[in-house]
């Protein structure tokens, strides 16, 4: 039985620490702008300097993602991206960088592929885990028992609404790291990332030990860095999509997330 690689998750995020500074995560979704392209995306990112990735399960309600992710998912949909290929650009993309490589997703995806067979599979292609914003903590035990297995981090999402006793439940449940969402709404970028988010991470540090990663809202250096002032890691998924977006063609677009997380990489180093 192959293992997922939730120790070099842990590994990854503990050396970030080491070096007196937050981890930058990178999200992109599979399938785009094509399947080869969005393999090669990931790569770019980290490349860049991206510390671990997402590779987003595109899905046609994707209640957390805003419009330009929304955006990206609905091209790669209309491309036939299938659960293969978003194994295919885990693999690849670790295969060929060493980093590790979540998928985020929502649950319905999963519940209809089998719990079971995707983690073995998903543990199978390198993977180090699973993001899964939208199933509930109480009936996670069964995939979590998949999960843990077949050595993958389950990630859970928690918000500043979530109350403390929420929030203990949510990281006792948790692996890898806690995502803090670090406001209310839909991702996207964001003028300022605010208070809120530096409360919800000192609330949640109160109820673990494992890292906490921000997302939601930033898109450049001086987010990243304000961001990395209070937190284990700085998450970046649309400012990414949309450079992706907007480039005349794939080149151009590789060269400018490159560029983009090369810049965030500054960011997160807290000097």
């Amino acid at each position: 039985m192959s293992k997922g690689n939730i120790r070099l998750l842990s590994d990854t995020l503990a050396k970030a620490k080491a070096e007196d500074r937050a981890a930058l995560v990178a999200y992109l979704p599979a399938g785009f702008p094509t399947v080869d392209g969005g393999i090669e995306a990931v790569k770019a990112v980290i490349a860049g300097g991206a510390d671990v990735v997402e590779v987003g399960l595109p899905h046609s309600d994707p209640v957390l993602d805003g419009a330009v992710i929304q955006t990206a998912d609905d091209i790669a949909l209309r491309g036939g991206v299938r659960i293969a290929d978003v194994l295919r650009t885990v693999r690849e993309a670790h295969e060929a960088t060493g980093a590790p490589v979540l998928v985020m997703t929502y649950w319905n995806p999963i519940d209809r592929y089998g719990p079971e067979r995707f983690a073995a599979e998903l543990a199978e292609a390198g993977g180090a885990g699973c993001i899964l914003p939208d199933l509930p903590v109480q009936e996670s035990a069964p995939w979590r028992e998949h999960a843990d297995k077949h050595g993958l981090a389950t990630v859970f999402v928690v918000a500043p609404s979530s109350k403390d006793a929420r929030l203990a439940t949510i990281t006792a449940a948790d692996s890898g790291f806690v995502y803090a969402a670090s406001l209310m709404g839909v991702t996207g970028t964001r003028e300022s990332v605010g208070n809120e988010a530096q409360e919800l991470v000192r609330r949640t540090r109160a109820t673990t030990e494992l890292p906490v990663c921000v997302g939601l809202g930033v898109s450049n250096a001086v987010q990243a860095k304000e961001v990395a002032g209070f937190a284990d890691g700085v998450i970046v998924g649309s400012a990414f999509v949309k450079l992706l977006l907007d480039a005349p063609d794939l080149p151009a677009g590789l060269a400018a997330v490159r560029a983009l997380a090369g810049e965030l990489a500054e960011g997160v180093r807290r000097s």
